[in-house]
């Protein structure tokens, strides 16, 4: 080969496209795969996997028919969860209030019986777990809401009114609170107002009810010892 053909060939090498021999191209190939797959088994992780070893169930103590109680006391929700004279929630019902009609068995259910037997007989008060129980720096009046603002009890809680049985109690692993605070999509996406029970849902509904106090100089969400005690 004369050295006129070796100096054309030294500059075709030279302008070359890279990868042109194939090897380069199919590294880059594979680092795209890679991080493909990469990418789906992160996401895999992290919105399937992961939720189901951050939260762990419990069921509750007795099967509570919430539909039955609301028909027979007549006056809704308000019939076993009342306001005191004082204005302050009575929250969950305790033993005393039960026993005034179920010191006796009124039906033929396995819980009805086991709830005379385990704990009206040996005067114990139930260890249900509350879905809706906030952390204890948070406060929240129930009287504000339901009688100062006349919200309905399904706005927060949805139509647990109507159910039949107790659902699985859900809760963090790490935290200890219930899955309901901050609600089954990981992804913080919601379709009912009451799907969770976080610190933005409460802000927005004030908003939306014009609730909403910006003379404070802490946020402009709302005064935080409003909530926060």
């Amino acid at each position: 080969m004369s050295t006129l053909d070796e100096k054309a060939k030294a500059e075709m090498d030279d302008h070359a496209v890279p990868g042109s021999d194939g090897k380069e191209g199919g590294a880059g190939g594979f680092i795209i795969l890679f991080f493909i797959i990469g990418f789906a088994a992160s996401m895999v992780l992290g919105w399937v996997i992961f939720p189901k070893l951050l939260y762990s169930q419990k069921q509750q103590p007795l099967n509570f028919n919430h539909a039955l109680h609301v028909e027979e006391v007549g006056e809704g929700c308000e019939g076993c969860h009342y306001f005191r004279e004082d204005g302050s929630f009575s929250g969950i019902p305790k033993l005393a209030q039960c026993v005034e009609c179920h010191e006796e068995p009124m039906g033929d259910t396995e819980d009805e019986a086991m709830f005379v037997e385990q704990y009206v007989a040996k005067e114990r008060e139930v260890p249900w777990l509350s879905y809706s129980r906030q952390p204890d720096c948070v406060f929240f009046s129930h009287a504000a809401h339901v009688i100062g603002a006349k919200m309905d009890c399904v706005v927060c809680h949805g139509h647990i009114g109507d159910s039949e049985v107790s659902r699985p109690y859900e809760y963090n692993r790490l935290t200890g609170y219930s899955r309901d605070i901050w609600g089954k999509n990981i992804a913080g996406l919601k379709k009912n107002s009451w799907d969770r029970m976080k610190m933005d849902d409460c802000a927005q509904c004030h908003k939306e009810a014009g609730m909403i106090h910006t003379s404070s100089v802490q946020t402009e969400r709302d005064a935080c010892f409003v909530c926060h005690k």
